[in-house]
């Protein structure tokens, strides 16, 4: 397959070569022993994608495939849902043999949101006007592409496909029919009923206005959410509500065009760079000592209602996540839930390790004014610069001549790699979280 810099690479299928993968999502193709592509797959994460091929407990479909295949190669991209687009124009213009599923996919497809008590989120390839509809989108092109956003959607708005029945539906035990409408019928309490069937409603409205293309307005009414539940103490409900909105960040990201992968299989790189440089651009005029920022360390607090409140220290070099370089930290002295003592714990602890961590060109913080200062206290001598990415309007906080500069970042590079660093460090933050919770209640 020709790319206008050369021939992209191809490696034998080995263990070695598989693990030297990134674990970032992109394209993967298998070729066969003449070097033609037999198979084209997009991956989440490339690596652990690509390892589950060496299984022994392969699909009929796919061990013939397999047995066929002789080199790999892949192409990184930013986000799933670029893979999910590169990897259909890449089918489409190749039409590999073991790729039936996506070359079958001539029909379009509608998604169709009843009219029902509880409304249900339905594909369907024609609309039936005799059919009680709430709306209908489409017809969309793709019936795959529509499948993976629908099924992206249901992780961040669960939603209903069966009919009423007397059972909770299977979908409900892993959270994505949640709340099941067969369970808000049985619950005796009329004031709880109701307040079930109103939260299960909304999500079907925000699924409606995401689907509309009204992002930003969806944005806004989870935000202020997110603030309501913060300002009554209620923590847990405030962590899902951001959960939520980072994953409305992450479907929508800006895509870059397909063809510049084609185009340039090291278009990866290229685009770190300028997120590197463009985030420069932007922190120069307050922080006169900054140069080229090559190392970024952010840092998150994770904990559920004050308990077992950790912190990540993720670190990203030239724009890539460098996974040696993560740290946890486990909080011990602060009080419950308090983000700002947490951070300020954090900060005389990474302080100790300059030397053997090294140092980053860029701290970031997420969070306001406060968790600045608990890390730019402790950094003070050390000439490190530390600013804030608040998340209401991603609004960087920037610490110039006595005051906090406050910068809402438009859409580009800089918010880019900011969003994918500060995302990074809270997964990271909420796994070594969850771990603990799951050690005290095995101990």
């Amino acid at each position: 397959m020709k790319i206008k810099k050369g021939v992209i690479q191809i490696k034998k299928i080995t263990k070695i070569n598989i693990d030297l993968t990134p674990d970032e999502p992109g394209v993967y193709l298998f070729f066969n022993f003449k070097s033609q592509p037999i198979y084209i797959g997009k991956a989440k994460n490339l690596k652990r994608r690509l390892s589950s091929y060496l299984s022994k407990e392969l699909s009929v479909k796919t061990a013939s495939m397999i047995s066929d295949a002789r080199y790999f190669s892949y192409i990184r991209v930013n986000s799933e849902v670029e893979a999910l687009l590169l990897e259909a124009k890449m089918v489409k213009n190749t039409q590999p043999r073991y790729n039936i599923e996506l070359k079958d996919d001539k029909h379009p497809l509608y998604i169709r949101i009843t009219k029902e008590e509880f409304p249900r989120v339905l594909t369907a390839r024609k609309i039936d006007t005799k059919q009680s509809n709430k709306i209908y989108f489409g017809p969309f092109p793709s019936s795959q592409n529509v499948l993976d956003v629908l099924k992206m959607l249901r992780r961040i708005f669960p939603y209903s496909q069966h009919q009423i029945g007397k059972r909770k539906c299977l979908y409900s035990h892993i959270g994505l029919c949640n709340p099941c409408p067969n369970e808000i019928l049985t619950i005796k309490n009329e004031k709880n009923r109701v307040l079930f069937k109103k939260q299960y409603n909304r999500n079907i409205s925000l699924i409606i206005s995401f689907l509309k293309g009204n992002v930003d307005m969806l944005r806004t009414k989870l935000l202020r959410d997110m603030d309501n539940y913060s300002k009554n103490e209620l923590y847990e409900p405030a962590q899902e509500v951001r959960r939520k909105i980072e994953q409305i960040d992450y479907i929508t990201q800006p895509i870059t065009p397909i063809n510049r992968f084609l185009e340039d299989s090291d278009l990866i790189k290229d685009l770190r760079y300028s997120e590197s440089q463009n985030l420069n651009l932007i922190l120069k005029p307050y922080i006169n000592k900054i140069k080229y920022i090559e190392r970024i360390e952010c840092y998150d607090i994770a904990h559920l209602s004050g308990m077992h409140t950790t912190a990540s220290m993720v670190t990203f070099v030239d724009g890539e996540a460098d996974k040696s370089l993560y740290r946890h930290f486990k909080i011990r002295n602060s009080k419950k839930a308090d983000d700002v003592a947490a951070m300020y714990e954090v900060a005389k602890r990474r302080i100790r390790y300059l030397a053997d961590w090294g140092s980053p060109d860029l701290i970031v913080v997420d969070g306001g004014k406060a968790q600045v200062n608990a890390f730019k206290e402790i950094f003070s001598q050390k000439e490190i610069p530390v600013i804030g990415l608040a998340k209401r309007y991603e609004t960087l906080i920037i610490p110039h001549e006595n005051i906090f500069k406050q910068i809402k970042l438009e859409k580009g590079p800089a918010k880019n790699l900011l969003q994918r660093i500060r995302n990074e460090a809270h997964r990271f933050a909420r796994r070594y979280h969850h771990n603990l919770i799951k050690k005290e209640m095995f101990s």
